[in-house]
């Protein structure tokens, strides 16, 4: 029997055409699915990884809180154009402490994977109160009630405390210490400053909104902002940005 006779069995027989399809599809999903079982993580851990501090927690719960998703994706494909416009691609274990991670699926403004130290605390602040202040052709909103509003920390320990229940590493001391580190983190003054320092490496202390006397929703936003893209050492990774 010549292979286009064979082939003809599936042609013409719908409920042998249906089998061949459904083990098929079964074999596939197997081998995509199988491995999953026994992996421990399907994330390459990356050196400089750590847990958002509190305040940063605070500030992407208001972006989240605000749908700044909606317009702006954190996620660099591995394409020339955008990593020559918004810099090294994505690694998957920079979303590894996201729930949910804030990929999203179109840009009306630009990606913010790597706003991090990209532009001052006072710009994100007059750009955040009045975008066409510092970006004439923006259609972004102005969010001017965030320096108007002091920070609620009520509920952001039992916020960490989940986000250690699914995995994220916060430690016993950083649970403990979470409203001291909200303060610490917002005024440089502080005396907790150091030790906040110590649990979040490459963590900062400052005043983010300019205002040092209260923490309010701004210190907050912008303490998010500031940090984005900023924990890994792409340098490390510069031969696989040189895409071809």
């Amino acid at each position: 029997m010549s292979l286009m006779e064979k082939h003809a069995i599936f042609e013409k027989n719908s409920i042998v055409l249906l089998v061949g399809i459904l083990l098929m599809v079964a074999i596939g999903g197997l081998v995509e699915i199988v491995p999953l079982f026994y992996l421990k993580s399907t994330i390459e851990k990356v050196e400089g990884m750590r847990p958002y501090t509190p305040l940063e927690l605070a500030g992407r719960n208001i972006y989240i809180r605000e749908g700044c998703y909606n317009c702006h994706s954190q996620m660099i494909r591995p394409m020339r154009d955008e990593i020559e416009r918004y810099g090294h691609f994505s690694l998957a274990a920079e979303s590894m402490y996201d729930h949910p991670f804030q990929w999203s699926s179109k840009r009306t403004g630009p990606d913010l994977a790597r706003v991090g130290n990209k532009y001052s605390d006072k710009w994100q602040v007059e750009h955040l109160a009045n975008p066409r202040s510092v970006v004439p052709d923006s259609i972004m909103p102005g969010y001017a009630f965030l320096a108007k509003n002091e920070l609620d920390t009520r509920h952001l320990k039992a916020m960490v405390e989940t986000h250690a229940l699914v995995g994220v590493p916060y430690t016993a001391d950083q649970i403990a210490n979470v409203a001291a580190d909200v303060a610490a983190q917002a005024n440089p003054d502080d005396k907790n400053v150091d030790a906040m320092l110590k649990r979040y490496p490459k963590s900062v202390a400052r005043d983010f909104d300019g205002n040092a006397a209260k923490v309010t929703e701004m210190d907050a936003m912008v303490a998010y902002l500031q940090m984005l893209g900023t924990l890994v050492d792409f340098k490390l990774y510069d031969d696989k940005a040189n895409l071809r």
